[in-house]
């Protein structure tokens, strides 16, 4: 099996402005290369309140979803503040590989960054 079960985000942020016709936004992008759904849950980290947990997202066999982390819609109707710092654990019920990745448009000129989550066990 390729992957892991546990995946650590330790730097997450949404940036709270964007210019232009791209919005600032972050996503956790998960491969699923094995024969079964993956069937995961999300749990977001804040410096100075409690942890959203219980997010649901299911990722198809042999396949990737990349889920916007500032849509609600694709988090069950869970928000993440913007302009707060945050972290990730993305806990799945089969093994996968998660990346985390943020599109910076505060300023005309943008930034991508992408990272590998650190995988746990």
């Amino acid at each position: 099996m390729e992957g892991a079960r546990v995946w650590l985000v330790p730097d997450g942020y949404l940036p709270a402005a964007s210019s232009g016709e791209q919005v600032s936004h972050e996503a956790v992008c998960v491969l699923n290369t094995g024969g079964q759904d993956a069937h995961l849950k999300l749990a977001v980290y804040f410096e100075d309140r409690p942890p959203v947990t219980g997010i649901a997202v299911t990722v198809g066999a042999e396949r990737t979803r990349h889920v916007r982390l500032d849509r609600p819609e694709e988090l069950g109707g869970a928000a993440i503040p913007r302009g707060v710092p945050y972290a990730l654990r993305v806990e799945s019920d089969v093994p996968v590989t998660v990346q985390h990745s943020r599109m910076d448009t505060s300023q005309a000129a943008l930034t991508l960054m992408t990272t590998m989550a650190f995988p746990v066990g």
